[in-house]
C-alpha cells in the first residue's frame, strides 16, 4: 500500500514544486524551521528568529494564523520565501546582515588565494631555493629591552686594523657552497636542497679543542666562510645576495664551543660600503642562549676595539673590513651575532597568528594574502580599520599605505608592518630579491612574474586610489650610514599654495618623537636615479605625501637618547608615533598645521639666504622663493646606490646571455658572384658562359672598405673580361634606397653635385683630380657609369678611353656615387620608386616585363652632364 500523502502535498500538482517540497521538508524547513535556522552558524543567534519572521511577514503571513496556510497560493508563497532564505544561507558568496529587524544580503569578502595562518593551522613553512642547504633546527629568540641605555663605542683612534691573512695561511673552519656564478633562481621547496644536510664546520678533536663552530644555514643567516688565522682570531666572509656578486652589509650567524675568559677577534673581510655607522661608535649585537634561558636576557650590544677600514684587496671591486673583539659570557655556550635585530619570516607569521587569535585585535585587523613571491612564499596584507556602520561611512574614510622590508636586510621596518620581500628575508639577502634585483628600483615594472610583490602592491594601490583618497604613503627602510630617524619626500611643484605641504608631516613627526626623529636630516629632492623607487612612483600616481622613512641601524644623537643605540622597543614605538602624527595631521583644528607651515617658511627663508650668501648674491627684499631655489638648497638623498642592480632579472638576463652566445647567422647582401650568376641567367645570351654559383656567403668587399677590391671580385672581373662580359657591378640592379647608396661611400654627401662628388673621390684616391675632371667634365652621362655592358634598355653612348681606364682601375669605388647622376629627384626617395631594370629578378624570378628606363620609357638618348 502506498503511504498516505502528507497534508498539503497533494496541492502541489507541478512535479518540480512537489520535489522541492519534499526536499525542503527533508532538511527541516517545514517542521521545526526556527530550530533548523538557529543551528546555522552564519546567522547570529539573536537575529535568526527575526529573519524567518521578517521574511514571512513581508509575504503577508502570520505564524499564529495557521488556518490561512491551507490554500495553494499560500503554500507556494511559503515555499518560495523559505527557498529564498535557504539559498541565501547556503550560498558561499552571499551573507545576510541583520542590522535591526530586516535582513538584506551582501557579498562576502573575497576569499584569500593562498593559505593564511589561523588558530587551527600551522605556520606556512618557508620556501627555499633548491641551491640552499637548510638545517632543521628552528631558531627563535626572546624579546628583551635593556633596562639602561646602550651607549655608542667611544673611538680612540688606536683601534687595531689587522691585515687580511686569508685561507692560504689560515685554516678554513666553516664553508658553504654559494649559488654558482651565472646561475639564477629556478625553483624552491620547503627545506631547500634535497638529500641529507652535510656538516660544513670542522670536527672538534677533543674537549680541549677551542675552535669555534659556526653555522648560518637558517632563516636570514648569510655567513659563507670562516677562516681561523690565530688561536682566537677569525676572518669571516659573508655570502653575497643570491644570484648577484654585490650587497654584503647584513650579517647573522651562530657560534658554539665558546670560552668565557678569552678575548676573541672577528673580522668580516668583504663588506661593500665605503662608510658605515661602525666608524661612528655602533656596536654589533650579541645573543646568548644560556642568558636567555636563565636570566631572560636577549639581544644586547657588545664589542670593543671596533674598526671599519678598507682592505688592501687586489680585486677590482674595493672591499671593506669590520673588526671587533668580544668576551663571551659563558663557557660552551651557543651565541649569535647580528648586524641588527633579526626579524625573520617565521617571526612575522607568529605575530600575525597571535594577532588573528586575539579577540580585540581581530575586530580591527583583517589579514589577507596579497600575492605569492617568486619562491612561493605568501606576501601578507594587513588592513587595520574600525568597523563601519554603513557603506557611506566606509567610503568616506581616507587610506594610509605603509610597506616595509622591500630591502630584506633592513629589519627596522618589520616591527611595524609585514614584509614585501619574504624571499630575500628567508635566504639572508641584504638588498635584492631572488630575481637578483633591487625591488625598490622596479616599482614601474611590467614584469609581473619576475617582480610579483612589487607589481601587486602597485596594483593594489591603484585600486584603492579609484575608490578613496590615499592621504599618505610611507615605505620603511633602514640606514647604515646615518643615525636617527628621518624621511625622504618629494617636492611639490604645483601651485604656490601647495608648496611645503609635503614637509608638514615629517615636521610634526619630529615634534612627537624629538629623541628619535631628525627633521634636519630629511630630504625632498626627486632624483633621476631614484625614479623607480616606491616613493617617487606613488608620488607620480597622485599621492602628494609620499615618503621613505629611514630608521638607523645605530641609534640617536638627539635629546635624552643622545649617543645611544636604538632598542627593539624604540623601533616598535615608531609605529605609535606615525599613528599619533596622523591624528595631528588630520585634525579639524588647523592650528598645528598652520604653525608648522609658518615654521617651514621661516626655515626655508633662512636656508635660501644662507645659500645666496655663499654664492655672493644679495638677498631678495621680499624674501620670496621659487622652485629653483628649493632645488638648489636641497642636497641629494644619501641612500644606497643600486644602479648596478638595475636591469633585467637574473633569470631573464641568463637567458639573454645564452641567446647571445648562439648568434644568428646574418643574411648578408648577395655577393658579386651571386649577382653575376643571376645577371647572366636572365639577361645574357645562351652562348655566354655562366659563372658557377658561390658556396660562400662572404660580405661584399665594398661594404667593408670602399677603397679596396676583394680577391673574389677581382677574379670575377678577370673572368668577365676574358669572356667579353662586362662587370656585374651595376648598382642599379640592387633593390636598395638611394640614401643608403650615398651613405656607403664617404664621398656621397648631400649638398654636392655629381661632378663635385667625382672630383672629391678622385682626390681621395690620390689621383690627379684636376686633369681627370677636365676630361670628365661635360662628357659623362648617367648610363655611361651605370653599366659597361648592354642592359635591357638601349645605350647610345660609347665609352671614351679615359672612362675605360677609369672603369678598370676604380670600378668598385665609382659605383656608390652613380645613383646621384641618374636623377635630379631628392636623395631620400627610394630607388624602388623608379622601377630600375632587373630589380624583380633578384629573388630568382624570371623577368615578366622589363622596364626600359628609370620611369618606364625607352632610353634612346640621354642628355650629357654639363
Amino acid at each position: 500500500m502506498r503511504p498516505a500523502p502528507e497534508p498539503g502535498a497533494e496541492l502541489l500538482a507541478d512535479p518540480y514544486e512537489s520535489f522541492m517540497y519534499h526536499h525542503l521538508r527533508y532538511y527541516g524547513y517545514f517542521k521545526g524551521q526556527e530550530k533548523a535556522l538557529q543551528n546555522n552558524s552564519i546567522l547570529p543567534s539573536g537575529h535568526q528568529q527575526k529573519s524567518s519572521t521578517c521574511l514571512l511577514k513581508q509575504d503577508g503571513f502570520q505564524e499564529s494564523n495557521k488556518s490561512n496556510q491551507n490554500s495553494l497560493q499560500d503554500k507556494k508563497k511559503l515555499i518560495c520565501s523559505l527557498m529564498l532564505e535557504a539559498a541565501l544561507l547556503k550560498n558561499k558568496q552571499v551573507l545576510v546582515h541583520h542590522p535591526e529587524s530586516l535582513g538584506f544580503p551582501c557579498l562576502r569578502e573575497p576569499r584569500g588565494l593562498f593559505t593564511l595562518p589561523t588558530s587551527g593551522s600551522l605556520l606556512q613553512a618557508p620556501q627555499w631555493p633548491i641551491e640552499c642547504e637548510v638545517i632543521k633546527e628552528q631558531i627563535q629568540h626572546i624579546e628583551w629591552v635593556p633596562p639602561n641605555l646602550e651607549p655608542f663605542y667611544q673611538l680612540t683612534g688606536n683601534e687595531k686594523a689587522p691585515e687580511i691573512v686569508g685561507e692560504e695561511k689560515g685554516t678554513v673552519v666553516y664553508h658553504i657552497n654559494p649559488a654558482a656564478k651565472g646561475t639564477c633562481f629556478t625553483c624552491a621547496r620547503v627545506g631547500g636542497t634535497r638529500g641529507p644536510v652535510r656538516s660544513p664546520a670542522v670536527t672538534l678533536e677533543g674537549p680541549e679543542d677551542t675552535t669555534l663552530l659556526f653555522e648560518s644555514r637558517f632563516e636570514s643567516g648569510n655567513l659563507q666562510k670562516a677562516v681561523r688565522v690565530g688561536p682566537y682570531d677569525y676572518e669571516l666572509t659573508l655570502r653575497t645576495d643570491l644570484y648577484t656578486s654585490k650587497h654584503t652589509q647584513w650579517f647573522y650567524f651562530r657560534v658554539r664551543n665558546t670560552r668565557k675568559d678569552i678575548l676573541y677577534r672577528f673580522t668580516i673581510v668583504n663588506l661593500m660600503k665605503p662608510k658605515s655607522l661602525y666608524s661612528m661608535g655602533m656596536k654589533p649585537l650579541l645573543y646568548s642562549e644560556r642568558d636567555a634561558q636563565t636570566n631572560g636576557i636577549g639581544w644586547r650590544r657588545e664589542g670593543a676595539d671596533i674598526c671599519y677600514y678598507r682592505c688592501s684587496s687586489k680585486e677590482k671591486q674595493a672591499t671593506y673590513c669590520l673588526t671587533w673583539t668580544v668576551h663571551f659570557p659563558h663557557d660552551h655556550d651557543t651565541c649569535y651575532f647580528a648586524h641588527s635585530y633579526p626579524y625573520t619570516y617565521s617571526d612575522l607569521q607568529r605575530y600575525l597568528l597571535a594577532m588573528t587569535n586575539d579577540t580585540v585585535y581581530s575586530q580591527y585587523c583583517k589579514l589577507r594574502a596579497l600575492c605569492q613571491s617568486l619562491a612561493g612564499n605568501t606576501v601578507y596584507l594587513l588592513t587595520i580599520t574600525s568597523p563601519s556602520r554603513n557603506p557611506d561611512e566606509a567610503a568616506a574614510k581616507k587610506a594610509v599605505v605603509l610597506s616595509a622590508r622591500v630591502h630584506p636586510g633592513e629589519t627596522s621596518g618589520s616591527w611595524v608592518v609585514p614584509m614585501l620581500n619574504p624571499d630575500g628575508v628567508i635566504v639572508g639577502n641584504y638588498r635584492c630579491s631572488l630575481a637578483g634585483r633591487d625591488l625598490n628600483r622596479n616599482y614601474k615594472t611590467i614584469l609581473k612574474e619576475s617582480f610579483p610583490c612589487i607589481w601587486h602592491t602597485r596594483a593594489m594601490i591603484k585600486r584603492v586610489l579609484e575608490k578613496r583618497e590615499i592621504l599618505l604613503y610611507c615605505d620603511l627602510h633602514g640606514h647604515s650610514r646615518k643615525n636617527n630617524v628621518f624621511m625622504y619626500g618629494c617636492n611639490n611643484k604645483g601651485p604656490t599654495a601647495q608648496q611645503l605641504h609635503e614637509r608638514i608631516f615629517p615636521l610634526m613627526l619630529s615634534k612627537n618623537a624629538p629623541d628619535k626623529f631628525s627633521f634636519h636630516s630629511c630630504k625632498f629632492k626627486v632624483q633621476k636615479s631614484k625614479e623607480g623607487t616606491g616613493r617617487i612612483v606613488m608620488w607620480r600616481m597622485g599621492i602628494p605625501n609620499s615618503y621613505t622613512m629611514e630608521s638607523t641601524f645605530g641609534g640617536s644623537t638627539l635629546g635624552k637618547k643622545s649617543d645611544s643605540h636604538f632598542t627593539s622597543e624604540d623601533l616598535k614605538s615608531l609605529g605609535y608615533h606615525i599613528c599619533d602624527t596622523l591624528l595631528d595631521f588630520c585634525d579639524p583644528d588647523r592650528s598645528k598645521f598652520l604653525q608648522c607651515m609658518a615654521e617651514l617658511q621661516e626655515l626655508l627663508r633662512q636656508q635660501i639666504c644662507q645659500k645666496l650668501k655663499e654664492r655672493g648674491h644679495k638677498e631678495d627684499l621680499d624674501g620670496t622663493w621659487s622652485d629653483n631655489s628649493l632645488s638648489d638648497i636641497e642636497s641629494s638623498t644619501s641612500g644606497s646606490n643600486s644602479s648596478h642592480s638595475d636591469g633585467l632579472p637574473a633569470h631573464l638576463l641568463s637567458l639573454a646571455e645564452k641567446f647571445n652566445q648562439k648568434k644568428r647567422k646574418k643574411r648578408w647582401l648577395r655577393t658579386r658572384k651571386e649577382r653575376n650568376e643571376l645577371h647572366q641567367k636572365y639577361t645574357l645570351p645562351q652562348k655566354m658562359v655562366r659563372v658557377a654559383p658561390s658556396k660562400s656567403r662572404k660580405r661584399p668587399a665594398f661594404f667593408k672598405n670602399s677603397g679596396r677590391c676583394s680577391s673574389a671580385g677581382k677574379r670575377t672581373e678577370q673572368m668577365a673580361e676574358e669572356k667579353n662580359v662586362a662587370s656585374p657591378m651595376c648598382r642599379v640592379h640592387q633593390p636598395v634606397s638611394t640614401l643608403s647608396l650615398c651613405m656607403e661611400n664617404s664621398s656621397g654627401k648631400q649638398g654636392k653635385n655629381p661632378e663635385d662628388i667625382i672630383m672629391s673621390y678622385l682626390q681621395r684616391r690620390k689621383l690627379n683630380a684636376i686633369q681627370e675632371s677636365r676630361h670628365l667634365k661635360g662628357r659623362l652621362s648617367w648610363h655611361t657609369f651605370s653599366c659597361t655592358r648592354p642592359c635591357p634598355h638601349e645605350i647610345s653612348h660609347q665609352l671614351s678611353p679615359l672612362v675605360k681606364n677609369l672603369w678598370k682601375t676604380h670600378r668598385p669605388h665609382l659605383i656608390p656615387v652613380i645613383p646621384l647622376l641618374r636623377t635630379q629627384k631628392p636623395l631620400l626617395v627610394p630607388l624602388k620608386q623608379y622601377h630600375p631594370p632587373f630589380q624583380s629578378q633578384l629573388d630568382g624570378q624570371p623577368p615578366e616585363e622589363q622596364p626600359t628606363g628609370l620611369c618606364g620609357g625607352t632610353l634612346k638618348h640621354q642628355p650629357q652632364l654639363h
